[in-house]
């Protein structure tokens, strides 16, 4: 098949067989997704060739950039050696052990002693899941089996993290979930009802779910889980006293706390880690995305001294029954030793901190000239836009309404690549990004705004 007939091919059979994630099927038949062919450091381009600036950093995830020859390197030294062998009981492989060894060294900071593999963020969150309830059972309380998680929160597709998950649109179809998961309300510093200051507000949500654990009963409570920064729900950057309380009523109560760190991990916050930007350590961590930016599905799920401890118990629910078929994947746990590597040898956590410092402030200047943008926020390369009709009542967009859809449209016509969720705009470009690429991001944001007023 030559190059033409290649190209024919694919746009012929574009959304033809594949339903998409995320995606009403309907919509994908009528207009068919862009078929991205191409990436190069923070750009990526299109079957016919169009350019684009990324500023989505693939799903939040992509961030040591596209195309890393350190990264591709890795994957064709381990190939040559050995490609897939699983990690069931009695085999092992040299990529997971130097991972497994890496990530404790580098959560040194959080007591972290064991570390877990799988495919994915779902799969990190389903394991901290299900080993906050293994632990309890080990440790004698197999009445702590409940979760509480945050409204609007995402932790996964899998029953057990969409149970955690308090997003209805993502719940909806899906309904009824597993039972024992509960959810409580989350700082938003913008659209909460009861305060417009920040740590007031961490108080209020910490007494709310302190009242929650206190209504289940904290004997029956197994964890509390939440993002550092609340990401595809909402974008949601917390005082800087929440993570703090959440530490103080999870010790008050004797209730696990698992930070989901599968979008903040691995320096997108401007920290290595989200939780250490608040100085708070969890219990179980988990995480997927920046652990090798998308190279080779990856996820990880971390577990402290306290919690490791468990296992050491003569207990006959103690094997860990659970893992997958890729978990320690020999490719995919090379690319994030090549990953990590780059993370830390160019410092991308303080790159992300300076860089999205810049955008920030270039998002609050376009903020001043158009109406439509009720809110920016963000933390290093993790912000947001946040449309409304009316500033005054911060009344947003309707999901069915076409101008967040259309603003980022534009921008993509105009050469750059934004996400648009519900009412908001995504941006987590590659924490290799500059402040000229954040000018051109601006730009394009600029005019898009203009043309859709």
């Amino acid at each position: 098949m030559n190059e033409t007939s290649a190209s024919n091919f694919l746009r012929e059979n574009n959304a033809k067989h594949y339903w998409h994630p995320m995606t009403d099927p309907k919509r994908s038949a009528e207009d068919p997704p862009l078929i991205i062919t191409k990436g190069d450091g923070e750009y990526i381009w299109d079957i016919d060739e169009n350019k684009y600036l990324d500023v989505t950093g693939g799903l939040w995830n992509v961030n040591v950039g596209h195309n890393r020859s350190e990264v591709k390197q890795a994957i064709i030294d381990q190939l040559d050696k050995i490609a897939y062998y699983n990690t069931f009981i009695s085999s092992a492989n040299p990529p997971s052990i130097e991972l497994s060894a890496k990530l404790i060294e580098m959560l040194q900071p959080e007591g972290m002693t064991k570390v877990m593999f799988g495919s994915g963020g779902s799969d990190a969150n389903e394991t901290a899941l299900k080993l906050a309830r293994q632990y309890w059972k080990v440790m004698d309380h197999p009445e702590k089996t409940k979760f509480i998680s945050l409204k609007n929160a995402y932790h996964g597709m899998q029953f057990g993290a969409l149970s955690a998950s308090g997003g209805i649109l993502w719940r909806r179809a899906y309904e009824p979930l597993m039972p024992g998961f509960f959810q409580v309300d989350n700082p938003d510093t913008y659209r909460n009802p009861w305060t417009s200051d920040p740590s007031e507000l961490a108080n209020i949500c910490v007494n709310i779910l302190d009242r929650e654990i206190q209504h289940q009963g904290p004997g029956t409570v197994a964890a509390f889980i939440a993002e550092p920064v609340q990401g595809a729900g909402g974008m949601i950057i917390p005082p800087d006293n929440y993570w703090p309380l959440l530490r103080e009523v999870c010790d008050k109560h004797d209730i696990l706390l698992i930070a989901d760190e599968v979008i903040t991990g691995f320096g997108r916050t401007g920290s290595m880690f989200g939780t250490r930007a608040w100085g708070v350590k969890a219990d179980i961590m988990s995480f997927a995305k920046g652990i090798n930016s998308g190279y080779i599905p990856l996820g990880a799920t971390a577990v402290n001294k306290r919690v490791a401890e468990a296992w050491k118990r003569d207990h006959p629910l103690a094997p860990i029954m659970h893992g997958y078929t890729y978990s320690g994947h020999p490719l995919a746990c090379a690319a994030a030793n090549a990953n990590l590597e780059i993370v830390e040898r160019e410092n991308l956590p303080q790159n992300a901190a300076k860089v999205g410092g810049y955008f920030l402030e270039q998002l609050k200047t376009l903020k001043e000239k158009h109406a439509s943008i009720g809110d920016v926020r963000g933390k290093g390369l993790m912000l947001a836009i946040e449309f409304v009709k009316d500033r005054k009542t911060k009344e947003p967009f309707s999901p069915t309404d076409p101008y967040p859809a259309l603003i980022a449209k534009h921008c993509r016509d105009h050469g750059v690549m934004v996400r648009n969720q519900a009412h908001r705009i995504i941006l987590s470009p590659a924490l290799t990004f500059n402040t000229s690429e954040v000018d051109e991001a601006i730009s394009a944001l600029n005019v898009s705004l203009q043309a859709g007023s």
